[in-house]
């Protein structure tokens, strides 16, 4: 368990749960999903004490839950959001079958941020030293000021964890790119099937897994709406720019999505260009085969014609009667041949 305070321009690692809340500021709370399952009731009597209210009993399920779907759901007292992160699995080379989707589960209050990782999630150890340079001063990407609210601080969070699969697009298209060349190559055999539907099924998951991501996020943006402000312009323009950062969360989430559907249109293109291209070159063979036969056809039918027991066949007892069915025989095979070759059912002209 790793505890924060926010507060304006300062940013502090605690070494304990403070007893009570701070007086300014916001504390981040980011644990491990096997300790929250240890420490939950230690929790929950803490922020009974601090906030009022405990998690519900089915939100403690949903965050202990590693197989849950991306959802959002919400109370009087805080929101709760379950997102599932995309990120490679370390030391794999195979993007399509590493791509790790377990869940990170987040509980809003108004002053407590409860955020509940993988065992083996970087997300909470990146912001913690994110965090700390912002307050130096010494990381000027994104957002330069920390963050405000819990609700902000989720949204920056989420945000990460969805660009951190735009990082996974070029070994994605790498891979599918080469399973792609493989199956266009009209010089080789590819039996490389099964790695090719794990990866359509892998695109398939991560389809299901973003459009879960925005449904979460677009409820998520509808219950900003419910927000109490109380005819403070401050609580106004806070919930505002919750609202543009979490429509700019939605549109990475959109973008991720699209280019999921680009990869699984382009896999889908490729396997039926590959099977268009083995009909395309069986029917080649076959036309070349066609023609053959068409040529030796008659050339059969002259042999077995003078191949009949009769003594009275023409040129049968001549000394050039042989050269004479040869040559015949030979006219009529190159007449054919070349009026193939001009009709183009010879040769590799289409």
């Amino acid at each position: 368990m790793r505890r924060f305070h926010l507060s304006g321009e300062h940013f502090t690692e605690l070494a304990e749960l403070p007893a009570d809340l701070p007086a300014e500021g916001f504390v981040w709370i980011g644990m491990a999903r096997a300790e929250f399952e240890r420490e939950v009731g230690r929790l929950q009597q803490q922020l009974q004490h601090w906030t009022g209210a405990q998690l519900v009993d089915l939100h403690v399920s949903d965050l202990l839950n590693d197989q849950l779907p991306s959802h959002f759901d919400y109370t009087s007292w805080y929101d709760l959001m379950v997102f599932r992160r995309l990120a490679a699995v370390a030391g794999s080379e195979e993007a399509l079958q590493a791509i790790d989707t377990s869940p990170v589960g987040f509980a809003v209050f108004d002053r407590v941020l409860l955020t509940v990782h993988p065992d083996d999630c970087q997300v909470r150890d990146f912001f913690a030293e994110r965090l700390g340079k912002l307050q130096e001063g010494r990381d000027f990407r994104g957002s330069a000021r920390l963050p405000t609210s819990p609700a902000e601080l989720m949204l920056r969070m989420v945000n990460h964890m969805v660009d951190s699969y735009l990082e996974l697009r070029r070994l994605l298209t790498r891979q599918l790119g080469a399973l792609q060349r493989s199956l266009m190559d009209t010089h080789g055999h590819f039996d490389d099937w099964p790695t090719l539907l794990a990866s359509r099924d892998a695109l398939h998951l991560l389809e299901d897994t973003c459009e879960d991501q925005r449904s979460a996020v677009q409820e998520w943006i509808d219950s900003l709406a419910d927000w109490p402000v109380n005819g403070s312009l401050l609580a106004e323009r806070e919930r505002e720019l919750l609202r543009v950062r979490s429509r700019d969360v939605l549109e990475h989430v959109e973008r991720v999505l699209s280019h999921v559907r680009r990869l699984e249109s382009s896999a889908e293109s490729a396997v039926q260009m590959h099977f268009s291209a083995l009909g395309h070159r069986t029917n080649s063979i076959m036309r070349t085969l066609t023609v053959l036969t068409a040529i030796f056809l008659p050339l059969n039918l002259i042999t077995g014609i003078f191949g009949m027991n009769f003594d009275t066949l023409p040129l049968i007892h001549k000394a050039t009667g042989f050269w004479i069915a040869f040559g015949l025989m030979a006219a009529l095979g190159l007449g054919l041949g070349a009026f193939f070759w001009r009709k183009r059912y010879l040769g590799t002209q289409r």
